[in-house]
């Protein structure tokens, strides 16, 4: 068996480990309709804010719509999403055996999201993935700064117990990617997701600009990937 120097790696949650991107984009949008931002799309939210807190996407809202969000912007959207996620809310392809092979590796798994806590946390029961990250999860919530900041990748290390320089990274957004790397760590690219049909070539080159060191197009690679960081 080869050796990786990787002794953690953090995982964006949407778009890495389920593939929710295109829910979580719609429902943004909606929301945003019901604001008054009545030419919202799905491919302005996905081209321009990917990755970003909904804290961020509100601020847009209410430049964009020129006056304050109605309360509850944020539990609107997430529950667009309870309300989806029993029905359509599907794991990445080979999350599984990945998430085993890393264990049987000694490799410690977490996750950075830009999603609020309680996201996070239906969103892993919906996908059954939960037992996988007891208590290794961790939203921009629990930071000052969201991504592309560093702060959640270095709060994700030390909840880990892990030194920035041993973690890789898996992220779908040049955001999170951006983070990954001011915090000192190797960034996979990932752009298998559903909400990039026809733009994932695209999106790669966008991924590897940014710095990310590999880019995969299914998780199939992505212990060869790390075992070459």
């Amino acid at each position: 068996m080869r050796v990786t120097r990787i002794k953690a790696i953090i995982f964006d949650l949407d778009g890495c480990l389920v593939d929710s991107e295109r829910l979580v984009l719609e429902a943004i949008v909606d929301e945003m309709k019901a604001e008054g931002v009545a030419d919202a799309s799905f491919e302005e939210i996905r081209d321009n804010f990917l990755g970003c807190s909904l804290a961020r996407i509100k601020a847009h809202v209410e430049q964009r719509s020129g006056r304050p969000c109605a309360d509850g912007f944020a539990g609107r959207i997430e529950g667009r999403l309870r309300a989806a996620y029993p029905d359509h809310l599907r794991r990445i392809d080979g999350v599984l055996p990945l998430l085993q092979d890393l264990k049987d590796r000694g490799i410690a798994v977490g996750i950075a999201t830009g999603g609020s806590v309680s996201r996070m946390g239906f969103t892993l029961q919906h996908s059954g993935l939960a037992d996988w990250f007891i208590d290794t999860g961790f939203s921009a919530e629990m930071v000052q700064r969201g991504k592309p900041a560093p702060d959640i990748f270095l709060l994700a290390a030390e909840g880990l117990g892990v030194l920035p320089e041993d973690c890789a990274v898996m992220e779908d957004s040049p955001l999170g990617v951006t983070g990954a790397v001011t915090a000192g760590m190797r960034a996979v690219g990932f752009v298998g997701g559903g909400h990039l049909d026809g733009m994932r070539a695209a999106h790669a080159q966008n991924l590897q600009d940014t710095g990310a060191s590999a880019v995969l197009y299914s998780l199939d690679g992505m212990l060869e990937a790390l075992l070459d960081l």
